[in-house]
């Protein structure tokens, strides 16, 4: 699960502990369409989204037929749906999809216009054990930590979480970042790795998931676990503000380079975001969404739950920055699945694209704050309300 905020919330996040009460949230609206409505629809190789989709319809084979599911679609409609796209006859999975789902514009209140963003897996060196050079530790889910999902108690907080760890009957904050980083957390055997850079690690919680090159040449790969409980900042938005960064230059990479840039005062803005990520070592595939597969570059998208369903496929329609700074975007038109899910993916018209590891889908993903569109495909039959 990917609950670590996407590179995108780091330009879109205020850095103000006290802010005005946030506006009404605007609600999803879904708006019957058709598969030649959906721009690029022709020119996108289906058969390239159905090892994403193949693992979600897994998920969902697993459910009770009768369950409900998002927007009035049953677990069988899902199933239906799945079982003709895997039987695509000759491998046209563009006409099998057609055939099995049908495709809504979302909408934020009848807005179409949302942003999307994008995240990779990162690549850090390090080791096992703690030494001169591997001084930063990458944490597993400490056993005190415990996380709350508030929907259980109230369903007008559906959605929403809470960790802490419990005191005296009564569930207390969690260290933040600055007390763990100055070693809330030391001497507990917590320790999967040491890291031999702190702004590594740093980048590393907000994308979720990485890897680790050991000196022998081995690899450590390592998901998210948990979360300590206190929100998400972006550090962008203070950069910004004391003119540290142009509001038209920010990204990861300029972010990268001003902490780089100023050792001395990079502890002091990390510590601005409170909240800590928690790990643990992944095996076999990866890296593992929120839905709990494995994810695919390029067609894995992390997505608000609340608006739209893990495992349901989606049209996206974007565009796409260039690895290299100043360089010509190009088109993003293709089928995704929702897999993820981002602590800055917030709203109905909102997504961040996985893009996989490696330098160049970290320079993309670095750079990606693009306006565009999203169109959710559900099963036939599904009645959505809006």
């Amino acid at each position: 699960m990917r609950l670590a905020a996407a590179i995108g919330g780091l330009l879109l996040l205020a850095a103000c502990a006290e802010k005005p009460p946030p506006p009404e949230e605007a609600k999803i609206r879904l708006e019957p369409a058709s598969f030649v409505e959906l721009p690029g629809w022709a020119a996108d190789d289906a058969a390239a989204a159905w090892p994403a989709l193949e693992r979600s319809c897994k998920v969902v084979a697993r459910s009770e037929p009768g369950r409900a599911m998002a927007h009035g679609s049953t677990a069988a409609d899902w199933q239906r749906a799945c079982a003709a796209v895997s039987g695509a006859v000759g491998g046209d999975y563009r006409r099998a999809i057609e055939a099995a789902f049908r495709p809504f514009r979302a909408t934020a209140d009848g807005n179409p216009d949302g942003l999307f963003t994008g995240y990779y897996e990162a690549e850090l060196k390090g080791s096992r054990a703690r030494d001169g050079r591997n001084r930063f530790p990458l944490y597993k889910r400490p056993d005190d930590l415990v996380t709350v999902d508030l929907g259980e108690f109230r369903d007008s907080l559906k959605g929403q979480r809470i960790a802490g760890r419990v005191s005296g009957g009564t569930l207390k904050p969690y260290p933040d970042r600055s007390a763990i980083d100055r070693g809330a957390l030391a001497n507990r055997g917590l320790e999967i790795a040491w890291v031999e850079d702190p702004v590594d690690a740093f980048f590393l919680h907000i994308q979720g998931s990485g890897r680790v090159t050991l000196p022998d040449g081995g690899t450590i790969r390592v998901g998210y676990a948990a979360q300590n409980g206190h929100p998400y900042l972006a550090i962008g938005r203070p950069l910004i503000e004391r003119g540290a960064i142009p509001a038209d230059r920010v990204s990861m990479q300029s972010i990268r380079a001003w902490l780089a840039a100023n050792p001395a005062e990079a502890d002091r803005v990390m510590w601005l975001n409170a909240s800590y990520i928690f790990f643990r070592e992944i095996t076999g595939e990866g890296p593992i969404g929120a839905q709990g597969v494995a994810l695919t570059p390029g067609r894995s998208l992390a997505v608000d739950p609340r608006f739209i369903p893990l495992g349901a496929p989606v049209w996206l329609d974007t565009t796409e920055p260039s690895g290299q700074e100043g360089g010509p975007e190009r088109a993003f038109r293709r089928l995704l699945v929702a897999q993820d899910t981002g602590g800055a993916i917030k709203g109905p018209v909102r997504g961040d694209v996985f893009f996989g590891h490696g330098a160049e889908p970290a320079a993309i993903a670095g750079r990606m704050k693009q306006r565009g569109r999203l169109w959710l495909l559900l099963p036939k039959g599904a009645a959505p309300s809006s």
